[in-house]
């Protein structure tokens, strides 16, 4: 992985959140470590298969690691950052010694395949297995889906297109 413009090694929260109503609900993953804080603003679909992902990959690691170890020294945020984004891209990995790596690329500096990432975060595996679990959570909380068509179906009704709008669907 690339470098990163700001990292948050000493990580105390973690954790996704969902404002607003189901079908009108923007999505933000909240870190905050040390002194330093960033609230990245990304789609349902980014957090869900992020949550996904994360799940995957603890799937295929096993629970104790290595003694690989890495020097997280010196590498974490300048006191008092505070960022706040739109997230166009991110990438999961495993960084040894049971680190787990988010890297979050701003939309807007993201034109680059191989840019900086904004904000790296090293959060261990009982952090990202919560994560995960509240990601996938708030995702599938959203409205429910119809059975025809699978589109969303709001509170006042849905109109299928599979049944040529003649039918109103208003719940499961």
């Amino acid at each position: 992985m690339a470098n990163a413009k700001n990292e948050f090694t000493n990580v105390s929260k973690l954790v996704p959140e969902a404002l607003g109503e189901p079908g009108k609900r923007t999505f933000r993953i909240l870190v905050e470590s040390d002194s330093s804080s960033a609230t990245l603003w990304l789609e349902k679909e980014q957090l869900f298969q992020l949550g996904l992902a994360v799940q995957q990959l603890l799937s295929t690691l096993p629970e104790q690691q290595g003694n690989e170890s890495i020097d997280l020294e010196g590498r974490e945020a300048p006191g008092l950052t505070s960022l706040d984004f739109k997230v166009g891209r991110l990438v999961l990995g495993h960084g040894g010694n049971g680190y787990f790596i988010i890297d979050a690329h701003d939309l807007e500096d993201d034109e680059e395949e191989d840019s900086e990432a904004l904000v790296r975060v090293w959060a261990t595996r009982d952090q990202v297995k919560s994560f995960a679990e509240e990601a996938l959570r708030l995702c599938a909380a959203g409205r429910p889906l119809c059975p025809l068509c699978g589109r969303p179906i709001n509170p006042d009704g849905h109109e299928c297109p599979r049944v040529n709008g003649h039918v109103k669907i208003t719940e499961l």
